[in-house]
């Protein structure tokens, strides 16, 4: 090893070719870099990357799931997928469970 340091990604980038075509090389830092932590740093890039969490998918299908709900059956179903939301997404995210006497709320509140 010739270096003090591992450069994994730069390493990477060398082997590619790319490392000194990178846009922005060579600039300073934005002042809003410095004031962020690294998670919400992660979120801008895979935000502008066209990242959708998972649990933001469920919620989407969830809502689909619920407009177009017809049996017990289905209740079941979408409560199986709240569930699933319910422990992927931020605590203040989490929704209740639907029954069929709730089912009618559901629509207007997913």
């Amino acid at each position: 090893m010739d270096r003090p340091y591992n450069d994994l990604i730069g390493d990477i980038l060398e082997e590619k070719g790319e490392k000194d075509t990178l846009k922005g090389k060579g600039q300073p830092l934005s002042s809003d870099y410095m004031k962020r932590d690294t998670f919400q740093q992660f979120q801008e890039i895979a935000k502008d990357a066209g990242y959708v969490p998972h649990w933001l998918k469920l919620q989407k299908e969830i809502s689909a799931l619920i407009h177009t709900c017809r049996s017990a059956s289905d209740l079941e179903l979408i409560n199986v997928k709240i569930k699933e939301h319910n422990l992927k997404c931020p605590p203040q995210m989490q929704r209740n469970l639907i029954t069929v006497n709730n089912l009618d709320r559901a629509k207007e509140v997913w």
